[in-house]
Order: C-alpha cells, then structure tokens, then sequence
C-alpha cells in the first residue's frame, strides 16, 4: 500500500484553467474523516473563475474537430497516465473521503476499461439515413453541445469524476467538472494529470460550493449538466437551470431500495446480500443505490434477521487508509451526527435495534457503526427517508401485493431486489417494482452496458451505457436535394 503520508506531503490543491493556475481565491479547509483534523486547504472557486473555466472550454472547437478517432487516441493515452496515478488517486480519496484504501484503488481500476471502450463504441452513436425520397438525402449526425458541466457526489470521488468526464469528453465536448465541497483532492490532481494529455481548456475543475455550482449551472455557454447527488440539489438544480436558459439536465440521485426476500431464498446467502447491499466496506452505507429496506418473508424472517445479525456485528470501522480497516468513516461529522439522528428515531418510533458494529473507539473521527434495525413498520421515518448511511431496516411481509405496495410507497425508484429461485415470482417483483434498476438474486454490482438511473425522484435519465453518450450531443437533421 503506497504511504498514506507522503501522498498527503504532496498534497497542494489548485484550480488550473487552460493549464494556468487561479490566483487570489479563498481557501477553505477539506477535513480527513478518520480523524477531523485539516488535511489541505482548497480554492473555493467564485463566480469569475467558474465563467472564466467556461470560456476556456467553449475556446476549444479543436477537440471536437479532431474526430472519435482523435480523441480516442488523447484519451487512452489519458488511461494511461491515470494507471500510473491510481495509487496516489486512491490514497486522496482514503485521506479525503473516509473511504478504505482498497475500496478506492478499486474505484479507479475499474475506472480504467472505460478510457478504452467509451471511444470504441463512440462510433455506434452515429446518425442515420432517413428513406423519405429515393431520389433524395436525408440522414441525421450528432453534434456536441460545446461546454458540458458535471457536478458529482462524494461518496466515489475519483470514480465518479472519471464515469462523468468520459462520455461527454468522447462526444466532443469539453467538460468543467465540479467535485463534491467535502472531497475535492482527487479531482483536482486528475486535472493536473489530465493537462499533460489533453489540449488547454478541455478538461477543468473547479472546487467550492453553492457558488461555484449555482454559477456553473446558471451560466448561458453550459448547455448540458449531469449531476450526481441528493435529491434536495437535484431539484435546485432544475429551477437554477430553468431559470437561466433552456437546458438538458441528467440526475443520478437518491434512493430508499428495497430487498424482497422469498422464503425459498438460501437464508446465508441473504444475509451476506444484506451486508454487500449496503456497501459498507466500500462506503460505510453511503450509496444511493444501497439496498437498506430488507423485506423478508415471516417464514425466513427470524433465521434472516440472526444471520445479519453475526454479520453486522463483526464491522468496526477504522481508519481509512490503514491496512485491515473493514468499514471507514462518514465523510463528515455533520453527515455522522445525521445518522446518528436516524438511529435514535428508529429506537424512539419503536424499532427493534437488533445489532450494532463496534464502537473504535478512537478519538476525532467520524465514526459511525452499521446499524440492524427489526420490527420496522412502512410508517416509520428510517423506512421511508434516505439515511445514506449504515443502517438496515428489516420489514416482515406475507402478501406479496402487500410487499410490493410497500416498496414503492416512498418517493425514490432508483434499485430494487429480489430474492427467490421461483421465475414466476421473480418476474412479478421486477414487473411490479417501481424502479430503473433491479437485480435478481443479487445486489449493489453495475454492469457496464446496462442502463443505470432511476425513477420518481429517484433521477433523470440513464447512465453506463451507449445511450448515456448519445445524451451528450444534439441530432442535427440533413435534407440533401441531389436534383434540381
């Protein structure tokens, strides 16, 4: 494991545009969750320096010009040079972010195909012949929108800056990207390894807040935003935009995911699902996609709700960038005292906490235990608002019209499961699950190819797909008279 304190020695935050750095900015400090000490201070990007990154993109029609194949040939070689970095990229999110090491090393690896295959299937975007008039053209091409924005979450720092530049980078596009306030190192330094391989002004970062992004999003050269994130800004992400132009949105956002076990599912099975749905070792429960309602037949429920509960009850969260650390911090002690509300409204409503990780008992950092809850009923505030945090709510059920009526009476549709080895059944809680993403007998794994995104508040369109990349450029219809 590469040494956690010589990547935080190196640590020198700064926002470049078109490759030269910003002066004269405030700095705020980034907190390391594993002990809520400063770690580095950041640029916080004002309203000047957000329209200046974006006018240093729109400057740049060369990047589009170069084709698939010349851009193709930039970003492999940009891969490469973020292979060489995935250590020190992983370590910055371990020390930012509150992540484990490993877990972040992960991120970037499998980060490291789509450098490859977003420009070889760019090609697949392309437009087509119309047959209206035999003696006649008409045929449609994409055309990128010019400066995309992306704004993304901080629970997969690195990850998602990569997963969000690409796409719109392969389109033709320039992106300014805003990482999440709490976790901007890893963006940051894969712009400054970016600004070796891609031409000035292509690729930028800007850090900060509300103003930094409000002045993105509002600004009238941004055609085009994705967004990762809480619901609450995806919202005010709609009316910013709205109000400044006619503009294509994106939203990944949050989720309440339920899990319906059948009493035919094997019950160890289920109980190891219930610990990776909630990705705990990845990102102590902050996930939109963790699948934290547990629905489980009264048959299995008790021999269920004991094997999770062996499980939960050997987390103890550490230290993210020591070895042997099984769970990390929150990435704030004001998103630990949330949860830590959450727990105590679970016990006031009347659930049952059934199992809890061990407290670390170390000083300073925000650590928050994965938290069991039993005997939790739809009403209940833990069973209905995203915590993003470790903690589990199991529901009993017996009517399977009563289930899914309870899965979908909350105002998120992004993930679901289902567990059982009857088909029939299967198919009738995928059909009836009001959700964009559903797995059978499995949980929390992507596929590359698959569209990933939700419903309901869950989010606006649909991401880690072909169709992902045609949203990132405008079809442009040709009508070609070849006769007088």
């Amino acid at each position: 494991m590469i040494d956690p304190q010589n990547v935080r020695d190196r640590i020198a935050p700064r926002i470049l545009v078109a490759g030269e750095p910003v002066t004269g900015l405030r700095h705020a400090p980034t907190i390391d969750p594993s002990t809520g000490s400063p770690l580095a201070d950041v640029p916080v990007a004002d309203a000047a320096t957000v329209d200046r990154a974006v006018r240093a993109a729109a400057a740049q029609p060369a990047w589009r010009d170069l084709g698939v194949p010349g851009r193709r040939r930039l970003l492999e070689a940009l891969g490469a040079a973020v292979r060489e970095h995935r250590h020190e990229l992983a370590m910055l999110d371990a020390l930012d972010g509150g992540n484990p090491y490993p877990a972040m090393l992960s991120d970037v690896e499998r980060c490291l195909h789509q450098f490859v295959t977003w420009p070889a299937v760019a090609g697949m975007t392309g437009g087509a012949t119309i047959p209206i008039d035999p003696r006649d053209l008409h045929f449609t091409e994409y055309e990128p929108f010019g400066v995309v924005a992306r704004i993304v979450a901080y629970n997969h720092p690195a990850y998602f800056a990569i997963k969000a530049m690409l796409p719109p980078l392969v389109m033709g596009n320039a992106v300014v990207l805003k990482p999440a306030e709490q976790t901007p190192l890893s963006a940051l330094r894969l712009a400054e390894i970016a600004q070796s391989v891609l031409p000035p002004g292509v690729f930028t970062v800007v850090t900060g807040g509300a103003e930094a992004g409000a002045s993105l999003v509002g600004h009238p050269l941004v055609r085009r935003i994705g967004f990762t994130g809480s619901v609450a800004t995806g919202l005010a992400i709609q009316r910013a935009a709205a109000a400044s132009a006619v503009k294509h949105v994106s939203l990944e956002l949050g989720g309440k995911n339920a899990m319906i076990v059948f009493p035919d599912a094997p019950v160890e099975a289920v109980a190891d699902a219930v610990v990776a749905g909630m990705n705990l070792d990845s990102c102590a429960g902050q996930s939109c996609g963790s699948t934290s309602r547990v629905f489980v037949h009264e048959d299995v429920h008790d021999a269920v709700v004991d094997a999770v509960t062996q499980r939960i009850a050997r987390f103890v969260p550490g230290v993210a960038y020591l070895g042997g650390t099984a769970m990390g911090p929150l990435v704030s002690a004001a998103h630990r005292d949330r949860v830590a509300g959450y727990v105590a409204a679970g016990r006031g409503e009347g659930a049952r906490m059934v199992a809890t990780g061990a407290d670390p008992g170390l000083p300073g950092g925000f650590f928050q235990p994965p938290v069991l809850f039993d005997r939790v009923e739809p009403h209940m505030r833990i069973a209905r608002e995203e915590i993003f945090g470790p903690v589990v709510s199991v529901l009993r059920w017996s009517s399977v019209d009563t289930v899914l009526a309870q899965a979908n009476a909350v105002e998120y549709g992004l993930t679901g499961a289902v567990w059982t080895n009857d088909l029939q059944q299967a198919m009738r809680v995928v059909r009836g699950l009001h959700t964009g993403y559903v797995w059978v007998n499995d949980v929390s794994r992507h596929y590359w190819g698959q569209p990933f995104g939700g419903v309901k508040d869950s989010g606006l369109g649909r991401e880690e797909t072909l169709d992902e990349l045609r949203t990132y450029a405008e079809v442009k219809a040709v009508n070609m008279r070849t006769r007088w």
